[in-house]
């Protein structure tokens, strides 16, 4: 019995010591107060030493212990509009040759290729094609802007796109039972605070895909996330997703938002919806193409 307990202990102290260099890297600093340069193959690292994100999750709050609450009086000032920065695919770190940097299973794979080689040829149908919403984790990528609304027991993530918004519970609740879970858009996200970054947990989530032309993924997708605001005009997040039926190992990106430049406040996000225009019915194709369904130039329509 004695030595189960030191082999447990022995475990869970590497556990431990696997995710404190990389957390310790968020918060140490080189030089005259410069962030400590990003290492994305430490972060790669730290998604394959867990199995699940759920897992993932624990080892960091464990780490923060528990997590700071958040004062009403001492905010994270995230104020203003931001925007994402990079290529239009859900890594920022694709390039354009490549078919993806996921390593997905096989079938997977072969879903993505054949349906790349279609949109080549001009016959795709994108899911939010017909006003859908982006959901999650695709929310991450889309290019449009967004607010970040934090309060002492929420965090609210807004996108001007089709009004989306994803509301991230820091208040020490846990996810909903399993017994009432059911896929969400935007799934169920949970979160604590250390240090000034938000971690995040979402589960819960809609089958989908990560962005336009990448790879689907299934209503078995978790995410774990890590916000931090570097500097006055630069916001992160590092994502790492896991998905046991289409992923081979955890897919981790960095996102980067930029804050928009608004000193007049002239620029707002306004509430707009494709169902407005009437000619934006669309209609998948059985060639798999979107078409507008009852297409018309009448100005009375």
């Amino acid at each position: 019995m004695r030595r189960l307990r030191k082999a447990a202990a022995s475990a869970c102290l590497c556990a431990a010591l696997a995710v404190l260099p990389v957390l310790q890297s968020f918060a140490q600093q080189d030089g005259a107060g410069a962030p400590r340069k990003y290492d994305k193959e430490a972060m790669i690292r730290l998604g394959l030493e867990h199995a699940t994100a759920a897992e993932l999750f624990a080892a960091l709050r464990r780490d923060a212990h528990g997590g700071a609450p958040l004062r009403a009086d001492a905010m994270p000032d995230w104020t203003g509009l931001w925007t994402r920065v990079g290529p239009p695919f859900y890594d920022p770190d694709q390039k354009p040759t490549e078919l993806t940097t996921a390593k997905l299973k096989p079938a997977a794979l072969e879903e993505l290729r054949k349906r790349r080689e279609l949109s080549k040829q001009g016959v795709e149908y994108d899911p939010i094609s017909d006003c859908s919403p982006p959901g999650f984790p695709r929310f991450l990528a889309i290019p449009f802007l967004r607010e970040f609304i934090v309060t002492p027991g929420e965090t609210w993530m807004t996108s001007e796109t089709v009004n989306n918004m994803r509301r991230i519970y820091t208040d020490g609740r846990g996810h909903t039972p399993a017994e009432d879970a059911y896929p969400l858009w935007y799934g169920d996200s949970i979160g604590f605070w250390n240090d000034g970054k938000l971690v995040v947990h979402t589960s819960q989530l809609r089958a989908n895909i990560f962005h336009r032309n990448d790879p689907k993924f299934s209503d078995a997708l978790e995410t774990v996330e890590i916000w931090q605001k570097l500097d006055p005009e630069t916001i992160v997040a590092d994502v790492w997703a896991y998905d046991p039926e289409t992923l081979e190992e955890p897919w981790f990106v960095r996102d980067t938002y930029k804050k928009v430049s608004n000193d007049d406040k002239s620029v707002r996000i306004g509430y707009w919806d494709c169902h407005e225009n009437p000619n934006n019915v669309v209609i998948e194709t059985e060639q798999g193409s979107s078409q507008f369904g009852d297409f018309t130039f009448d100005e009375n329509k």
